[in-house]
């Protein structure tokens, strides 16, 4: 129970990978939240932590080896959060905002790179009160999902509607 199968530092480096791993690949994800993951998505994470789990301990399963993993995940996610204060981290760690509006008219390789559906655009723009994107001088899709709506000659309102696209390089 107490007896590391492997040493503890090779359990720190194999956690340290597999998180590394995870981030890229949930970054490919694109802009979203977790309260905004579809039910494939909560599938596709929970299979994921169940896939790597082996990678992560090795050959270990002893009550300290699962502490020296949480520790490690714990001390590598404080340590990408706080790298995210600089502007460099910032734009390798988070993805950028992307206008699919423009002077009332749709950007169609901006929708079709970020996979989000007019429906959903249209359904934000209602939201701040305006009746076609006619009216929309600007609209953003933010980085944490959201979409930022600048009504012609108006002020920028923000919607609570989160976006459900998966961006893909």
């Amino acid at each position: 129970m107490f007896d590391l199968a492997v040493p503890w530092w090779e359990i720190v480096i194999r956690a340290c990978i597999v998180y590394v791993a995870l981030f890229a690949a949930l970054r490919l994800l694109g802009k979203r939240q977790l309260g905004q993951l579809a039910i494939h998505d909560l599938v596709f994470l929970l299979l994921v932590s169940n896939a790597v789990q082996p990678a992560v301990t090795g050959p270990d399963s002893s009550l300290v080896g699962g502490i020296v993993i949480v520790i490690t995940l714990g001390v590598v996610n404080v340590a990408v959060a706080r790298l995210e204060m600089f502007h460099f981290f910032q734009r390798l760690l988070l993805s950028t905002p992307t206008v699919v509006i423009q002077h009332g008219e749709y950007l169609e390789n901006a929708l079709r790179r970020e996979q989000v559906d007019r429906d959903l655009i249209e359904a934000s723009i209602r939201e701040h009160g305006l009746a076609n994107v006619n009216e929309v001088e600007l609209g953003v899709l933010e980085v944490d999902g959201t979409i930022s709506i600048v009504p012609s000659g108006g002020t920028t309102f923000r919607t609570r509607r989160r976006v459900r696209a998966i961006r893909r390089p």
